[in-house]
């Protein structure tokens, strides 16, 4: 029984060691020098934070050129050991000049480094390549001597060592060859010595005698942190440089106006922010491994997804050789064909010119012919011949050979499909879709319109995403709703909620993936539901002035003749109508809205509301406009009425003319306009490109509004004792489009109700 607790012991002291032992090993990595790979040796911080050795440092700056700008002279270690004169107490010793002396003559442009002139104003700046963030990082006109050295990171290094008994016994740094194991330490003279060399150097009557001695180490560190640039110790931290200063530094122009804490609070601050985050990690290991775990199972992925794509890509290359060794071979067999052809007739044509020579063939075969003396018979058979000896003079006299050596058709242009292969690459996802700011809005429904940039992958299908704005957020992510698979570049959006700010955004897909989302876009809907009606000009309108289109969304007014002879004073009691469009439906009961356009050049137009009956009364006759008791409407008028009037009139309108709006005195508020005494008495404002109406019929109260930005206009209030239609006035040529419902375009359209949730 007690062997079995002894063996589970010493294996839960074993499981121990192990993870201290791979601990180790795992922090090897952070105490390692990018440059050198070996580990720290009074490593300096560079200001981009991250850490290189001093001696790296230098080297690394040395073969970039600059000289004199590896350190300040007095932060190098003076030991005896650092210099050759001096590796031995038997070698004679050489006078070296002084530090600040050295430092004051490179800093007088006694040296020179590349870039800079004797004498120059404006010294170099030094830059440094960083081999951690592969960047340059600059370090001021002092170079390396301006940095601070890392003394935490050399004491971590330090420790490590001692843990885990790198490097062995430390040896003698003034010895001969073989050095001696060193037995003590000089902070002082930054150096290790034996017993015997310890004494050499630190004679008795000297004032190096009174060093005193400590444990031998491969590093020696001051006693604290100095300033680089005053060498005294530093005291606060600037946040707004983020580095230490000292009480010089502190009172220098360099901080002024920084916002600087001692060093103990920002001592303090980062420490907590430290142990927190490390607290905070070490309490999640489950998701740390988790993590872990799924990253791994991504690395496999990623390699069967590698292998497959390599697989795929080699199986199509294959594919495009075995088609280009297939048009080879058979444009190779065309061209095999048309030779034999040529080599056919060219050798038809020899051998009907060698049957020319003197004695053979068809020549020798006439010779014979004319031999025969008999003369029918003769004739008999020199008719055939003579037809042949014909063809053959011809032939002969119009030499040509019968087919061409050349194969000039047979060349390929093979330079557009050297292009498409040269070309060859991997398909890109499609790029972030352009949202059509211009063509999308909202109105009964949401048309939404986007395009591709010029030099984008082309999309297979798109996806929207969008949500409402003005809900109260919940806790978690952002919640889309998306509809998926959306051909072509437009898409209409049912059933929005009014008075409602939506969010919209796009991306495309195609084979490659999913693109990126576009722009997101905020669309305001209308505050109340679309009333849908048409222009109805079947009473109190003169056809020969109005002009409805076919379809009853549009009015033009023409002005006569009376309105030009007013307008010339050549009459004086002329009579000027003042027509009046209606619409088709009246509106009894609940909140409408609708939208037009009114044309900038229009000479007057009201556009309106009112109750029906009143309209009808009002507006059946013609009245006098030049009149002084003519009146242009006994309701309420944004630029006529007082606003004091208790009972609510009859009709509203909004008076639009020459591209303006005319608000009267209760108007300007509403609009946001005021005066230096408070709101005008009366103003204009530009015309917006759309007008909305909003009614709200329980309440008797009238909106105008820009139907761009849904900014307020006009508020009024109605009579809404009967039942209440759309109107307009015209005196003078003007013209009104009402705004066509969205759902009427021939459009994709994407229902809202019951779409799917998206984090």
């Amino acid at each position: 029984m007690a062997e079995g607790e002894d063996m589970q012991t010493f294996t839960s002291i074993m499981d121990a060691l192990v993870r201290i032992s791979t601990s180790m090993k795992n922090m090897e990595k952070e105490l390692l020098c990018p440059v050198c790979q070996e580990m720290y040796k009074q490593p300096l911080v560079l200001p981009c934070t991250h850490n290189v050795c001093q001696a790296c440092a230098r080297e690394v700056l040395g073969q970039q050129g600059y000289v004199g700008h590896g350190g300040d002279p007095s932060s190098e270690p003076t030991s005896p050991a650092s210099t050759p004169s001096t590796r031995s107490p038997r070698l004679s010793r050489r006078t070296l000049p002084k530090p600040d002396r050295l430092d004051r003559l490179l800093k007088s442009g006694f040296g020179t480094y590349p870039g800079r002139k004797r004498g120059a104003l404006h010294p170099q700046v030094i830059m440094f390549p960083c081999p951690a963030c592969q960047g340059d990082v600059e370090l001021g006109e002092r170079g390396l001597a301006g940095l601070f050295r890392n003394l935490t990171l050399e004491r971590v290094v330090e420790r490590y060592r001692q843990s885990v008994s790198v490097g062995g016994a430390i040896l003698c740094q003034l010895c001969k060859p073989p050095p001696l194991e060193a037995t003590k330490g000089c902070t002082e003279c930054r150096a290790t010595f034996c017993n015997e060399c310890f004494k050499l150097f630190h004679p008795w009557g000297t004032q190096k005698a009174q060093h005193e001695p400590t444990l031998p180490t491969l590093s020696f560190r001051p006693k604290g942190l100095m300033c680089p640039d005053h060498k005294e110790e530093v005291t606060h931290y600037c946040k707004t440089c983020q580095r230490l200063v000292c009480q010089l530094c502190r009172v220098r122009r360099t901080h002024s106006g920084h916002k600087i804490t001692p060093v103990l609070s920002a001592y303090q601050a980062l420490k907590d922010k430290l142990t927190k985050s490390l607290t905070y990690i070490l309490g999640n290991q489950d998701t740390v491994q988790t993590q872990i775990c799924e990253l791994e199972e991504t690395v496999r992925h990623t390699e069967v997804s590698g292998q497959q794509a390599k697989e795929e890509v080699s199986q199509l290359v294959r594919g495009l050789g075995a088609v280009l060794e297939e048009k080879r071979a058979s444009l190779l067999q065309a061209i095999e064909e048309c030779q034999q052809e040529r080599l056919a007739r060219l050798s038809t044509q020899i051998q009907e010119h060698r049957s020319l020579l003197d004695g053979s063939g068809l020549v020798g075969y006439a010779q014979e012919v004319l031999k025969e003396t008999d003369q029918p018979c003769f004739v008999q058979a020199a008719k055939q011949l003579h037809n042949r000896i014909t063809r053959a003079t011809e032939a002969l006299q119009m030499f040509r050979p019968a087919a061409s050596s050349s194969f000039r058709h047979c060349q390929l242009d093979v330079g557009r499909e050297m292009k498409l292969l040269t070309e060859l690459n991997f398909l890109r996802v499609p790029e972030a879709p352009v949202i059509d700011t211009q063509r999308t809005f909202a109105y009964d429904q949401i048309f939404l319109c986007w395009r591709l940039p010029p030099h984008s992958p082309p999309a297979w299908h798109y996806t929207i995403e969008f949500r409402r704005t003005d809900v109260p957020a919940q806790p978690g992510p952002t919640r889309w709703q998306r509809r998926e698979e959306v051909r072509g570049t437009s898409a209409l959006l049912e059933n929005p909620d009014t008075g409602s700010v939506y969010v919209l955004r796009v991306r495309g897909c195609n084979k490659a993936g999913y693109g990126e989302y576009s722009e997101d876009v905020h669309l305001h809907t209308p505050p109340a539901p679309v009333l849908h009606f048409f222009l109805d000009g079947r009473w109190g309108t003169s056809r020969e002035r109005l002009a409805i289109s076919k379809d009853q969304r549009a009015v033009r007014s023409v002005p006569g003749l009376p309105l030009l002879l007013a307008a010339e004073r050549l009459l004086t009691g002329c009579h000027l109508s003042v027509d009046v469009v209606l619409g088709d439906v009246a509106v009894t009961q609940g909140r409408s809205y609708w939208a037009c356009a009114v044309d900038p050049a229009s000479y007057l137009v009201k556009v309106g509301v009112g109750l029906e009956s009143k309209l009808q009364e009002s507006f059946q006759g013609a009245p006098d406009v030049i009149s002084p008791r003519y009146d242009p409407d006994s309701g309420h008028d944004s630029g006529a009425e007082d606003a004091t009037v208790e009972a609510s009139p009859p009709f509203a309108f909004l008076t639009i003319g020459m591209g303006k709006i005319l608000l009267g005195a209760g108007a300007s508020s509403n609009a946001g306009l005021t005066g230096r005494d408070g709101p005008a008495a009366s103003c204009t404002v530009p015309l917006p490109p759309r007008l909305g109406i909003c009614l709200d019929y329980e309440r008797g109260r009238v909106s105008f509004l820009d139907a761009v930005s849904f900014r307020g206009l006009l508020e009024c209030p109605l009579d809404c004792s009967g039942p209440v239609c759309p109107a307009f006035c015209f005196i003078g040529g003007g013209a009104v489009q009402l705004q066509e419902p969205v759902g009427t375009k021939p459009e994709r359209k994407v229902t809202i109700g019951g779409f799917a949730k998206l984090d």
